[in-house]
């Protein structure tokens, strides 16, 4: 297996426009380099989706949202509430636009993408606090919003995916079944380093070790969380209750691909039902350079069809 090829010229095409930063960057100059690569090279948003901006009152703060809708789709849809990746450090609703819209169009669901509160800035649990509150308000919202009230899905990619299966856990805690859901890619599951895939890809491209330890450095070192806490290490601690299903889609040039195969292990463990795509020629990140590699939208267009199979049931 090797790496796509269109997705090696998109990498080379990126180191040689944007130089990467010293070692001793801070967070401010790694989120503008993030979010000037997004976007150079941003397609044109997608005229089959409608976007609404919304703002999410939280207890103590507002997080602003998008919701995604496809045009042609009828009737109160199904929703999605999703969680850009980006280490818990970098991202925003804009660096995840296309790849948002995407997955809206082709899985014929509705999509709300939460701008949660960022590390360092907002250490651990602030990121997580914020995916299960602003999941809660969706589910309480959702009939006055328009959308379906029979079922409620979350969604994440990286550290986003992580942000997710603590979301579906709390939630799910609090009202048995609500989550119906979990769409995880290429999610960031555990702080280790030494796994197969973490050895095989530790220098990426896509995310490499240094840059993983970096980040889990900014969302947790602050607060120097206990190892049984679930919100930080999602595979701490055996389900309550049974997990929500789960859609998880691994690739296979990460350094996370052991992550996504353990989390599947560690949700089937707990009585949880779930699938994985294993994509074998995708770097993590894959999902945001779906206009720069055809076979990164096909990967991207079979994951959206089977989530919206999922969520409608």
């Amino acid at each position: 297996m090797t790496i796509d090829e269109s997705l090696l010229r998109y990498y080379r095409n990126v180191a040689e426009a944007f130089p990467l930063l010293a070692r001793n960057a801070d967070a401010q100059a790694v989120r503008q380099r993030f979010s000037d690569v997004a976007r150079a090279y941003a397609p044109e948003r997608d005229n089959a989706i409608a976007v609404d901006s919304i703002d999410v009152p939280l207890d103590g703060r507002t997080l602003a949202a998008r919701i995604y809708r496809p045009k042609a789709a009828t009737g109160p849809l199904p929703l999605m509430v999703y969680f850009h990746g980006g280490g818990w450090v970098v991202g925003d609703l804009d660096t995840h636009d296309a790849l948002i819209a995407r997955l809206a169009r082709e899985s014929q669901c509705a999509i709300a993408s939460v701008d949660y509160r960022l590390a360092p800035e907002h250490p651990f649990p602030a990121p997580c606090d914020d995916a299960l509150d602003a999941l809660m308000w969706f589910a309480e919202h959702r009939s006055r919003l328009g959308f379906a009230t029979d079922r409620i899905a979350v969604g994440g990619d990286s550290a986003g995916a992580h942000l997710s299966v603590v979301a579906a856990r709390g939630a799910n805690e609090r009202v048995a079944g609500l989550v119906g859901l979990q769409l995880l890619l290429y999610p960031v599951m555990r702080r280790q380093f030494e796994s197969p895939s973490c050895i095989a890809n530790a220098n990426g491209p896509g995310l490499t070790n240094e840059e993983m330890d970096w980040y889990w450095a900014q969302f947790l070192d602050a607060a120097k969380p206990d190892a049984h806490d679930t919100r930080a290490f999602p595979l701490a601690e055996p389900y309550e209750r049974a997990p929500a299903p789960a859609l998880i889609v691994a690739a296979a040039f990460d350094p996370l691909y052991d992550d996504a195969y353990e989390l599947k292990r560690f949700l089937e463990a707990n009585g949880g039902r779930a699938e994985l795509i294993d994509a074998h020629d995708m770097t993590h990140g894959f999902g945001r350079m779906h206009p720069q590699s055809e076979a990164a939208a096909g990967w991207l267009h079979k994951i959206a069809v089977r989530a919206g199979e999922l969520m409608r049931g």
